[in-house]
């Protein structure tokens, strides 16, 4: 006994011993890098990190992002790297499997291997931010991670968080994984329905020539609709030619949208096909897995993958067998068969293009950049100091033979229905200085985002773009159209303006139905109101709350004849459906108001709510507590300035979760000038100044200016202070 306790006591100090010169190194590594870093936080907390080298850079960026909001930054990993029923529980696992389906970590580690050794070291600064934050604070309690490692980045690569992973149903790949099961319809139009149910997701970006400006110079308007405190404001810095300014989603080491001092960038989602559905003619023989392609069988790639997930206060692990063809992970069934889907899936790539992106400082640069086509799920609207303005739609789409439909499950063993390669980016569809001098995107069909200018459809196979117009494209092109003399305070008013075109479809139809068939005194003071109205949004408009309680109302209630856009049924609504169910509607409004609030005499102010209680990642909202009026309103209604609601609040207001988060306008010359808001703040703490600060301004559309140039930031600075030091 005491000779194998004697046996462990020195086992132990080997291992002690080992982990100790470890320990030092990562420490005296941090140190230096700290020591080569400076952050300095502004008025408003914004951070400006200035690092001698690019590694120094992201590794201060991180650290002061985990400052801001460590919870966003650990819970992105989670999800990327297909943890979060460990957090989440159970229901998460099919999340995870996701993830897994795609990237496990042995692949991530191997694709962080083969990355560049310039790209290796910004992963490994990456990592060393964010462990070095925990280390300096040990009163932080992460939930999961309690390290991050250099090859995180490469499961979370191309900027948007979930992007085109996303898409792929995780109801789908539990119905497989669990039964071998396909769907039923009835469910496959439920998931459809709860999708047109939500607040429309997306972004605007808007370019203007300098032969509109004021000075000539060219504009930029960087307009994102995400979640709300989704990405942070962020200036990075370095001596070897770094010099970004923008949002960057939590955890990643690139400004996603926004500008350097020579080009502007700005990310839409994008309706170019990207992803396509493969059915494979799956055959047991002798108990191996075979696929039929063409007049070959090929072996079915199984493997196995362990999920760990929560329940109760124990840990549990699932196995899953994983099926893979040339096309891609299994990943549901379709039509009785086993379905594949393929998607791009270059990491290395992909982080190389999200970075390089950032350092450009002309389109000759910022155009040879989009060469490397991995930036899948996003348009790109650009401008620069040149005084160009380009828009590119999609940057990853694969070559197709054109006599199949790819927006359905095609057939997988016939080698005619295989990717040929990718289209070049001349090939795609791209726009460059429209003599018009402007464009616009809003997550809407390219061939009127010049209006006559604009790439002809003809010229472009279908799966490039779906010829599908919005509200907010019809709004941004009225607004756009015949206007010049632009200053940015001009473009932040555009970007606001209160006009919701989606009610002028949809209200003097339901005027006209009341006047026909319906003179009761129940609705005759709400109709007269609307009847009145000039379909603007305000925080005293009782018009606005009554037309948006019917829009969605009806939206979610009324009867479509077929499946239609938000937009062809707003229109159908208005003009082609039964009176008597416009009125019924209506009535169902005008007792759901008096329900909740008392009246339907309602100003939209005080319905529609911004609150911050915590800094959690899912807000809790209360009726009871405080919160602020806000004038804005859900893109699904055309709104520029979307506010919208992603998640079920369960209380009588409606408090926003999504639309306008960052919002920059960006001026190009001989110097940067730039005005920005965010929703809240920089902040995720409920403790820091900088956590609501920027809340009446948000709402009422006064932005801060930007302080780009060093001088500018110093006469600024609230804070200045090495990574590690006691602020």
């Amino acid at each position: 006994m005491k000779i194998f306790l004697s046996t462990l006591f020195i086992l132990c100090l080997l291992i002690s011993c080992k982990e100790a010169p470890e320990k030092n190194k990562n420490l005296d590594r941090w140190q230096v890098h700290a020591d080569n870093t400076t952050i300095i936080r502004d008025a408003y907390g914004v951070p400006h990190i200035y690092g001698k080298t690019d590694a120094d850079a992201v590794f201060g960026l991180l650290y002061a992002q985990c400052e801001d909001d460590f919870n966003r930054v650990e819970q992105n990993y989670i999800w990327a790297t297909g943890r979060l029923a460990e957090v989440d529980g159970e229901e998460a696992l099919y999340s995870d499997l996701r993830a897994k389906l795609f990237m496990t970590e042995e692949q991530a580690i191997a694709n962080y291997n083969k990355s560049p050794q310039w790209l290796k070291e910004l992963c490994n600064a990456f990592a060393d931010g964010v462990n070095y934050y925990l280390h300096t604070h040990p009163e932080v309690t992460p939930r999961l991670l309690t390290k991050f490692e250099p090859w995180m980045p490469m499961c979370f690569s191309e900027g948007s968080i979930g992007g085109d992973i996303e898409r792929i149903s995780t109801r789908k790949i539990k119905a497989f994984y669990e039964g071998d099961m396909e769907i039923p319809e009835a469910t496959e139009l439920k998931i459809e329905e709860e999708k047109a149910e939500l607040e429309p997701q997306g972004s605007n970006g808007i370019a203007i020539s300098g032969d509109l400006t004021q000075s000539g110079n060219a504009m930029l308007l960087i307009n994102p609709h995400t979640s709300f405190f989704f990405r942070g404001e962020v200036h990075v810095v370095s001596e070897e030619g770094l010099n970004a300014y923008g949002a960057v989603t939590w955890g990643q080491f690139f400004v996603y949208q926004g500008f350097n001092e020579k080009t502007g960038w700005m990310h839409t989602s994008t309706y170019t096909d990207v992803m396509d559905e493969f059915k494979e003619t799956i055959l047991n023989l002798d108990g191996k897995l075979k696929y039929q392609y063409g007049e070959e069988l090929r072996d079915v790639v199984e493997d196995s993958v362990a999920l760990k997930y929560k329940l109760g206060d124990s840990i549990h692990q699932k196995i899953f067998k994983t099926y893979r063809t040339h096309h891609g992970p299994i990943t549901h069934k379709a039509d009785g068969q086993w379905t594949a889907s393929a998607m791009m899936w270059e990491p290395v790539k992909a982080l190389e293009q999200s970075y390089i992106r950032t350092k450009q400082d002309s389109y000759k640069g910022f155009r040879k950049m989009m060469d490397i086509r991995t930036n899948s799920s996003n348009n790109t609207v650009y401008a620069d100091a040149e005084g160009n303005i380009a828009y590119f739609h999609g940057n990853f789409v694969p070559v197709r033979d054109t006599v199949f439909d790819y927006t359905k499950p095609v057939d997988g063993s016939n080698p005619q229905t295989d990717w040929k390669g990718l289209h070049t980016v001349d090939e795609n569809i791209l726009l460059l200085n429209p003599e018009n001098g402007w464009f616009q995107n809003c997550n809407s069909t390219p061939y009127t985002a010049a209006l006559e200018y604009s790439p002809k459809k003809e010229n472009y196979p279908n799966y490039m773009s779906k010829d599908q117009e919005n509200f907010r494209g019809v709004h941004a092109i009225a607004l756009l159209k015949d206007r010049k003399n632009y200053t940015l305070d001009s473009l932040i008013k555009l970007a606001h303006d209160p006009y919701l075109p989606a009610f002028e479809k949809l209200i003097p139809g339901l005027v006209e139905a009341y006047d026909k068939t319906d003179r009761t005194k129940l609705l005759g003071a709400p109709i007269e109101a609307l009847r009145n109205w000039d379909f603007k949004t305000s925080k005293e408009s009782v018009a606005m709350t009554l037309a948006h309680y019917y829009g969605t109302m009806y939206g979610k209630n009324g009867k479509r004849p077929g499946k239609m856009t938000d937009m062809e049924a707003m229109t159908y609504f208005g003009t082609a459906s039964p009176m008597s169910e416009r009125l019924s509607i209506f009535r169902a409004v005008i007792e759901r108001l008096e329900s909740d609030f008392g009246t339907w005499n309602i100003p939209w102010g005080e319905v529609n709510r911004y609150q911050r209680l915590n800094g959690n990642i899912k807000q809790a909202f209360n009726d009871d507590k405080p919160s602020v009026p806000v004038g804005y309103a859900s893109g699904r209604w055309g709104a520029l300035a979307a506010y919208g609601v992603s998640y079920t609040n369960n209380t009588k207001k409606i408090y926003g979760t999504r639309g306008n988060s960052f919002v920059a306008a960006v001026e190009f010359g001989d110097t940067i000038k730039a005005k920005t808001i965010l929703a809240g703040g920089q902040s995720g703490d409920p403790t820091s100044p900088h956590f609501n600060d920027q809340t009446d301004a948000y709402i009422n559309m006064q932005f801060k200016t930007v302080a780009f140039y060093k001088d500018d930031v110093l006469k600024q600075a609230e804070k200045t202070y090495h990574p590690g030091e006691v602020k």
